[in-house]
This record gives structure tokens, sequence and C-alpha cells, in this order.
């Protein structure tokens, strides 16, 4: 008998320690994030190729938020291009439509003046996919390109996209310009298939390319204005005899309106968020406190955590700023393979010009109608970014061989603009674009830009 308790006390013990030693081993398994299914690019630096967190503390810097679960997330500042934290910031994931910052930013420059009108056809629709998110254009009615993009921007509308895209030469010229532009910003983990950022096999981008867009479309008027623009009126039905309707469409990026949970963040200037089924959320932002201006771009974050891309954006831009100064980089933001850095610091050719598109657009005519509305009740909220017109050039020089780096355009503070980008006729010629130099998603019920998508939840 006391063989067998002996036995049998072994083997209860056996059993315990195996419970006590997996058991963790599970809740590991559990827990552990997604990693990068593929060789992670180096471009900005070597530490951005690393898989996981990067980020080099110095004193007084504070921690990085706890509980981030984007599988993919950087924090940059704008100006000076230094890459302050990331997180496995060169995984390909797919964009949602956060791709349709690099639509906007090849495409915006050519399509001037945005008086420009088009009168939609059944086929300038047909390619927009099931489930997609829609602003509510309507065949046989004209819209100028201004109405177009305030429906790109705001509501994320893929409708407007294709329209906007055939006036520039048709789907496909489009899509083999933006991923030309992509490589000219050195966004090369970027693969184009769709100008709306719908779910396609091979599309995708990265935190990092999509960080390397927005610091470039920033660097555009109509860009910056339409970006950071809270709501506005569209267009609506028009009825013989009757003046045309227009109803009011609302910006969903929730860090400029707010709602749902979700606080209108201090300094937000935009940009772009995102939802496909493929995707998850994606976001990326652009704010400014205090002089500096920070980037931030989030993908894939928990879908457990309502609004999660809009609260660990905030967590970030709030950790980046807290941390400027106190952290050494773990890597860059290249400019532009156009762009002359002085010593060539950075990978990218040489070239006497400045970015292609930069600085381009109709000078005020992106009429945001109700934009002060994002100002309302967090003083910082809606400053954008300017450019500060000669003095600016005349420095350029100067800050390129100081800084060795690509200058994001100067600060001031945004304000509507006023003037009244509408237009009664069409041109004789509106489908084609405005001879580039370089051919370079309804209801947020609705809004999607993914195959089987459920809603662009902004």
């Amino acid at each position: 008998m006391p063989a067998l308790k002996k036995i049998a006390l072994t083997v209860a013990s056996t059993v315990v320690m195996s419970t006590l030693v997996l058991a963790p081993a599970s809740a590991t398994e559990k827990d552990k994030q997604p990693v990068p299914n593929h060789i992670m690019s180096s471009v900005g630096g070597e530490q951005l190729s690393m898989n996981g967190t990067q980020v080099n503390l110095g004193p007084g810097a504070p921690v990085l938020p706890k509980g981030l679960t984007g599988r993919s997330w950087i924090v940059a500042d704008a100006e000076s291009g230094q890459v302050l934290a990331a997180h496995n910031s060169h995984w390909r994931l797919p964009p949602a439509s956060t791709l349709k910052m690099l639509f906007a930013d090849t495409v915006l420059p050519a399509l001037q003046p945005t008086s420009l009108t088009r009168t939609v056809k059944d086929s300038d629709l047909a390619g927009v996919g099931e489930g997609s998110s829609l602003v509510g254009v309507k065949e046989d009615h004209t819209y100028t390109v201004h109405d177009l993009w305030l429906g790109v921007f705001l509501r994320s509308g893929n409708d407007a996209v294709h329209v906007l895209s055939e006036m520039y030469g048709g789907i496909p010229a489009t899509v083999t310009a933006m991923q030309k532009h992509a490589e000219e910003l050195q966004a090369l983990d970027t693969t184009v298939v769709s100008p709306d950022g719908y779910d396609a096999p091979g599309q995708v981008s990265s935190a990092y390319d999509l960080t390397l867009i927005a610091r470039s479309g920033m660097q555009k008027k109509d860009f910056r204005e339409y970006a950071a623009t809270a709501s506005a009126d569209f267009p609506g039905e028009k009825k013989k005899g009757k003046k045309r309707e227009t109803f009011e469409i609302q910006n969903t990026n929730r860090l400029i309106t707010g709602d749902n949970g979700v606080d209108p963040y201090k300094g937000i200037a935009g940009v772009k968020n995102g939802y496909t089924t493929h995707a998850g959320n994606t976001f990326t932002g652009v704010a400014e406190r205090d002089g500096r201006v920070l980037l931030v771009t989030v993908m894939n974050p928990s879908a457990d955590e309502s609004h999660a891309v809009y609260k660990e954006a905030a967590l970030l831009l709030d950790w980046g700023f807290a941390a400027s100064g106190k952290v050494r980089p773990v890597g860059e933001l290249v400019p532009p393979k156009s762009v002359d850095t002085g010593a060539g610091t950075v990978s990218g050719g040489k070239g006497a010009q400045p970015a292609a598109g930069a600085d381009q657009g109709s000078g005020g005519q992106a009429k945001a109608s109700h934009a002060a509305a994002a100002a309302r009740g967090s003083g910082g909220v809606g400053i954008a970014l300017a450019i500060i017109g000669g003095v600016l050039v005349a420095l350029a020089a100067a800050v390129f061989l100081v800084n060795r780096r690509w200058p994001l355009a100067g600060l001031s503070r945004r304000t509507p603009a006023t003037a009244d980008a509408t237009a009664t006729a069409e041109p004789a010629d509106s489908t084609a674009p405005a001879e580039p130099a370089e051919p370079k998603a309804s209801v947020e019920a609705a809004e999607s830009t993914g195959t089987a998508e459920k809603s662009e939840k902004a």
C-alpha cells in the first residue's frame, strides 16, 4: 500500500506540474501578436527592418503606451523626418481607404481647376465594388471636381474615386500613375491594384509607406484643406423645375469630428481612415502642438476594442509629443527620389526639382462650408499644415543643406476656404486630365472599401 500511495502521489504531482508548465505556454500563445510573414524593408534605416517594437528611449523619455494592438504602427516627426518609434512598420498589409491618400496625391494636381465638371455616365460607376463606401454620386448628374474630392476625403466615396479616375484617363491609367508616384516617394512596400483601396489580391502598403504618402500629400494646399474639413454640403438629386438639393456629409475621421466614444484630438489636421474585411481598420493622422508636427499610422488593431484605431493613434501621438527630443530616432522618413538632399545621406536619386506636385492646387478652392465644426470644443483642433509662401521657397535650399531632410510645409491655422468652386457648364473635354506632366466608401453603416466590407467605421 505505501508503494501504491507513493506511485499515486508521484502521478498526481506530475499532473499538477504539467498543468503549471503548460498553462503559461497556452496563455502566451493565445496572447501572441501576429508577426510579418516576409522580410521587412530597411528603407529609412536598418532598425525599421526588425520585427517588433523599435524605440530608443533617452533620459526622461516616457515609456510607450501599454496595450497597443496594431499589427503595424509608426510615429514620426513630419518636418525632420525622424521616426520616433515603430512596430513592424514595413509589414506589407492591405491598406483599405488609406490608399486614397496616394490616389489624391497623384491625381489632385492634374484635375485643375476644381471648378472642372463631369456629367456622370453609367460606365463611370460600373467598376465600383459591391459593398463599397459611397458618397451618393448619381448617373446623369453633374459634379465639380471640388464636389468629388469632398466625397473622397470626407465620406471615402469609391463612387467619387471612380469618376475622378475616369476624368484622369481611366482606372488602368490611374493605377499605373499611382504606382509610379509611390516609387517616386520611395514607398516601395506599396502595390496598387485599385485606386480606392478596395480589397484586391496583391494590393498592399505599410505603415511606413502610408506615412510617406501622407507627408507628401500634406505639401499640397488642396490636399490639406480637404483632409482637414469636418463637414460640407454635397450636391443631391436634381429634380426638373426645382433647385438642386444638397445634403451634409461629415468626415469619417473620428479624431476630427469625435463621436461614438472618441474625442476630437487637439491639434489634428487630417488625414485618412479606412476599413475593409481583410485590412481591418487603418488610419494615418497628422497633428500639431507647440510647433511640433507629428505623423502617426496604425494598421489593423484589435477588433475587440471599439474604435481602437483612433484610440491607439491618439495614444501614440500623445507619447510622441511627450517624447520629442528625449528619444533617439529609430529611422527616418526618406525624401522622394527627385529631392536633392545635398549630401545624399538617404537612398534615392537626386535632382534639382522638388517632389512632383509639391504645393500644387487651386489656391484655396476647397470650399469647407462647415469646416469650423472640427475646431469647436478642442482649442487646437483643426490646425492644418500650410506653405509659408515665398519665405519657405527662399529658405528651402538652406533647409536641405542643414537638415539633410525633405522639409514639410510650414504651419498656419486652418480657416474655411471661401472660394466657390462651382460651374454651370461642362467643359468640352472633361473626360481627360488637365495635361499632367506625368500621369502620375453612402452613410456610415454602408461605408466600406473592400470585398464583403461591412463598414468603414470612422
